[in-house]
């Protein structure tokens, strides 16, 4: 089995060494140091993804305001609370709360989500698996129709009050629109992988106006450990591209409101570090959750687009209950305080406070109970199979147990260097740099967001807390390990590893080997072959010991079979042609000739010719086994 698998590796490497399109960058094409044509036609290409990517975040974005505003405010009556970022529209027409319908609005928008998805089964759930599905199996391919797909089924799903995020759609729908970009131009695959890349790092910018954490993003959240480097200025331009055309639009602001400076404390960083612990086990709770819950619906014994609208209908019983139930003086009727939609309203309620928000002890509880209400909330969305992201609900559930975590500090530190909305923008970047792998880009992310960098110590650590806490979890389950991992890049990991190894390095010397001179005849052949105990390949040699050719182990089983012919046949009526390596070839040449010439071991020669010993397949596939556990090993003993 593994000379099998070693045969269809030297196969492939075969065919990357005859066409490596796909593997090896266009800028060694013609061996000039840089391809500025590659380079420029790349950065065109995601400036283009990147316009287009913003124009359709923003519709989006806007149609998502106008159709909750109608449906949730004007005809439920549901207050929803906003973060400061997302006052574009007009505030929605007072209209008295009517539960019957929050109820019965989310299972109709899950229904017509599920409808959606009978043709397009991509748009369920955020836009994350998809893309990592075309980027590491497809090609960079995603199907044009998820371009608008996408959106009806995400608009369906949270203009009816759906718990999940807008960036998850963003994503896939600024992928697509890379993926469908790059074919219309005939790209190559590695391009066409680039662009997608580059389309969700412009998706997510143009809902989430945070230019470079959306780029960084882009490129690591496609593995647990470690980042697209090719994709990364490309998705920098077209995350910056539509970032202009988004504030073009509705103006330039972030999306919370905050402090305006986070003085640095030292003393707080344990404080920091157990922030850290408590995210991370409320995120362990959060993935158990979710996943329960998807299970419980695959198993549900009814039609798969009818699983949406069952869990719309779920989710509106839970916040009708919510809203009924939970007490705060200065709640408006049919206030949802984050419940529905991304919950980024409970977020800046619990960075800046609100009027509804109370003092003391009770605030604490109360944000700690809107983060449970929120996992349920996002499960049953995202779990039945609807069409809303993951990545508000994960900063929204984070930022709420960091705000509670900041309040309880206060209480019980009376520390007036304490700010509860510090601990609840690190609360958010621990959360969702955890589940989802990204410390990076989740640093960064909420950087931009506070618009300084007063947090970035306490965000190094709270994240690489996070990020080792939670390296057995993940929530999205199509993110590979390594790119090692990736079927994108474990063919050129193989050839970069053949590369650097010599011949030497795996060669038999010293053992004893069978060989013949040209007049031999095929009986001695016969004999020595049957009697050999390794060898498959048999040097013809000179009277100087030099190598003249070849004899295989296959031929002389033939000769066997016809042994009339075998009496008057010598070495030199069918030795083939010599086919050797040197010592100091490395193997990427030394697995090229043993392929082209079907041996399954080579002799190794020196400068004068002579054998010095075998090159066997069989080494090279010990030492590409012996790779592939390291780097599997290399990960997991990290963890």
């Amino acid at each position: 089995m593994a000379l099998r698998g070693i045969e269809r590796a030297a196969q492939r490497v075969r065919e990357l060494l005859s066409g490596p399109r796909n593997l090896v960058p266009l800028a060694f094409a013609d061996r000039a140091p840089l391809d500025f044509r590659f380079l420029g036609r790349s950065l065109v290409h995601a400036a283009l993804v990147g316009v287009a990517a913003g124009l359709a975040g923003a519709l989006f974005f806007a149609a998502l305001e106008v159709l909750s505003r109608m449906v949730l405010e004007d005809l439920a009556g549901y207050v929803p609370v906003r973060a400061q970022g997302e006052q574009f529209a007009a505030a929605g027409h007072s209209s008295v709360f009517r539960p019957w319908l929050l109820v019965v609005i989310p299972a109709l928008g899950g229904l017509g989500a599920g409808l959606v998805a009978r043709w397009v089964p991509e748009v369920r759930g955020g836009g994350a698996e998809p893309t990592l599905e075309a980027f590491h199996h497809g090609g960079g391919m995603l199907r044009r129709r998820l371009i608008w797909a996408k959106p009806l089924a995400s608009l369906l799903t949270l203009a009816t009050g759906g718990a999940g995020g807008r960036e998850g759609p963003t994503m896939l729908i600024g992928g697509a629109i890379g993926s469908s970009v790059a074919r219309g131009l005939g790209l190559s695959a590695r391009e066409r992988r680039i662009l997608l890349v580059a389309g969700v790092a412009a998706g997510i910018s143009a809902v989430f106006r945070t230019p470079l954490g959306a780029a960084l993003l882009a490129v690591e959240f496609l593995y647990r450990d470690g980042f697209e480097s090719d994709a990364l200025i490309p998705s920098v331009l077209g995350s910056v591209t539509a970032y202009s055309v988004v504030i073009s639009i509705f103006g330039e602001s972030t999306l919370f409101t905050h402090a305006p400076r986070f003085p640095f404390v030292p003393a707080h960083l344990p404080l920091y570090g157990l922030l850290a612990l408590g995210t991370a086990t409320v995120a362990v709770g959060f993935l158990a959750v979710f996943r329960q819950t998807r299970r419980a619906f695959v198993r549900l014994p009814v039609p798969e687009w009818i699983k949406p609208g069952v869990g719309g209908l779920a989710l509106g019983v839970l916040a009708t209950l919510a809203i009924h139930f939970i007490p705060t003086e200065s709640k408006a009727p049919g206030q949802g305080l984050g419940i529905l939609g991304g919950g980024y309203g409970a977020v800046q309620a619990a960075i800046s406070g609100a009027t509804w928000l109370p003092a003391g002890w009770a605030g604490v509880s109360l944000l700690c109970g809107l983060a449970v209400l929120k996992i349920f909330a996002t499960s049953l969305t995202i779990g039945s199979g609807g069409s809303a992201g993951d990545f508000a609900p994960s900063l929204a559930i984070g930022g709420l147990v960091g705000g509670a975590f900041g309040r309880a500090l206060e209480l019980l530190l009376h520390d007036p260097r304490i700010d509860p909305g510090a601990f609840a923008l690190v609360g958010m970047g621990a959360f969702y740099a955890g589940v989802a792998h990204v410390p990076l880009a989740g640093l960064v992310l909420v950087c931009e967001l506070a618009g300084n960098y007063d947090l970035l110590v306490p965000l190094m650590l709270a994240l690489g807390i996070s990020f080792v806490a939670l390296r057995r979890k993940g929530i999205y389950e199509a993110q590979v390990a390594t790119l090692a991992d990736s079927p994108v890049h474990r063919d050129a990991i193989v050839l970069d590893m053949l590369r650097t190894v010599r011949v030497a390095e795996l060669m038999l010397p010293e053992r004893p080997f069978v060989s013949f001179s040209p007049g031999s005849t095929a009986r001695e052949v016969i004999d020595k072959v049957g009697d050999a105990d390794w060898q498959n390949v048999f040097p013809v040699v000179d009277r100087e010991r030099r190598l003249l050719g070849l004899v295989t182990s296959e031929a002389a089983h033939v000769l066997a079979q016809q042994a009339e012919d075998a009496r008057w046949t010598i070495v030199a009526d069918f030795m083939q042609p010599a086919v050797s390596v040197r010592a100091e070839d490395d193997l990427h040449g030394a697995t090229k000739a043993l392929v082209e010439s079907g041996l399954r071991e080579l002799p190794v020669v020196d400068d004068e010719r002579r054998v010095v010993g075998f090159l066997d397949e069989a080494e090279i596939a010990k030492l590409h086994l012996s790779s592939a556990k390291r780097a599997e090993d290399g990960p997991a003993s990290r963890r």
